[in-house]
Parts: structure tokens; sequence; C-alpha cells
């Protein structure tokens, strides 16, 4: 699968030059974080042997030194007052307009999430058995997972997290459904996102494995038997208290 890169920083290298090993080189940046450019800025720095000498920043809006050599630069740089102004203006002239249709192709392109279902560990409780169903990779952010049983929308025993962010534009989701298994019946996991034309749908028992069906149908019969076990063991009880006369202690 192809991933998109978070690119918050556009990069143009303007200059190089190699002598004797060592290289000269002049870079531009235009670095943002917000969607509509207010933290925008434009720097542009001279590095010699892999060591940064002087540096415009646009929010600064003069050339600062950072050896003895580029100090020497910055100061009679910021006192050519034409060429000064052109790095100001670099701003809107370059960095403005590439950074909107960044955001553009970013915020147009969608990706359809991956979804799996499997058999997840149920909390403490009387539920045997636990559905987790995850989406992965998808943007942008906003999606829905529902669960159904048979037709029905369930909206109890329901536990999701929030979309989590990957890192890298994509992002993930996992629900759970803690249930007691019934013959026949259907479950069915349900995502809602803008990349896919109808919602998909991911029935449990298709595209579970045999053993972890088997898991599942192995939990219900013990809670069954369970319940069975301790309804005879209630009835016995009292049947033999029933056949005594209690007399309290003085």
């Amino acid at each position: 699968m192809i991933r998109i890169v978070v690119a918050w920083v556009l990069v143009s290298i303007i200059t190089i030059n190699g002598f004797d090993g060592y290289y000269n080189y002049g870079i531009s940046q235009c670095r943002f974080s917000s969607q509509d450019l207010s933290d925008l800025e434009y720097i542009h720095s001279y590095v010699f042997n892999k060591v940064e000498l002087i540096r415009f920043n646009s929010t600064v809006g003069k050339f600062v030194g950072y050896t003895e050599l580029g100090v020497q630069n910055a100061e009679r740089w910021n006192n050519m007052t034409d060429q000064l102004e052109k790095y100001r203006a670099r701003k809107d002239t370059k960095c403005r307009p590439n950074a909107a249709i960044l955001y553009k192709d970013i915020l147009t392109k969608t990706a359809k999430p991956m979804v799996k279902l499997r058999l997840g560990t149920p909390s403490i409780g009387d539920s045997p058995a636990m559905l987790m169903c995850s989406a992965y990779d998808f943007y942008p952010k906003m999606i829905k997972l529902a669960w159904y049983r048979d037709e029905q929308e369930v909206t109890g025993d329901v536990i999701s997290s929030e979309e989590l962010a990957d890192g890298d534009w994509f992002y993930q989701i996992h629900s759970h459904l803690e249930f007691t298994p019934k013959a026949g019946e259907k479950i069915s996991c349900e995502v809602h996102h803008t990349s896919l034309k109808e919602p998909q749908v991911v029935d449990w028992g298709s595209s579970m494995p045999e053993p972890e069906r088997n898991k599942i149908a192995i939990g219900a019969a013990g809670l069954v038997l369970g319940l069975i076990i301790a309804a005879a063991g209630f009835i016995y009880y009292k049947k033999k208290s029933g056949g005594r006369i209690l007399v309290p202690s003085s």
C-alpha cells in the first residue's frame, strides 16, 4: 500500500557547489501546520560542510548569523534593502501558493478503510464472547462503526475507541461488542466512511476462522452448563433444608 508522508515542510534546494569533498548549498523551506496557513513562514539557510552559517526567517524578518562569518554577512545583507525586501516577499510569492496546492491535493484524497472482524477477550462479566471490529489505514478521520444483530442495530454492550492517528495521515479505530451467542443469529459490523460509495459490511461467521467460532460456541456452552449446575445446586439445597427444623441456639 502506498502511504502519504506527512509533509508540513516544503523544501527546495536552490544551489549546490562542491569542491575538495565539501559542499556549500542554500535551502528554502516553507513551514506550516494549519490549514488556513496562519502560521506560514519562509526560511532560507546557507550551509557549508553541514554547518548552517546564516538564515533568513520571515517571522524574524531579517538575516541571522550563526558563525563568525555568518554574523558578518547577516549584518551586511540586512543593510541591502532591495535584497531584504525580496526575501520578505517570498512567503507570499513562493510559499503561500504552493502550500495551498498541497493542502488541496491532500484534503481531496480519501483512503478506504481495511476492516477486520475478530474474536477478542471479554471483560469480567456475564458475556462469554466479545467481537472486535477494527478499521485501519483510512482517511479522512471521520468514520462510523455500527453493530447489527439480525438486522437490528446494537447500541448497548458496545465500546468504541476514538479515531487514532497513525502519524502518516492515516487513522485506525476499534469497536468491541460483548454478547451471548444464539443459534442462527447474524452479527455484522457496518462501516460508514466518505471513501465508500456504500457502507462496508463484515459479517461474523463468514469472515471468522473456524477455531474462533468454536471458541465462542464453547464459551456459550460453558455459560449454559454453569447456569444448569447452579440451578441444580440451588434445588438440592432447598430440598435438603426443607426437611429439617432449625432451632435457634441459646
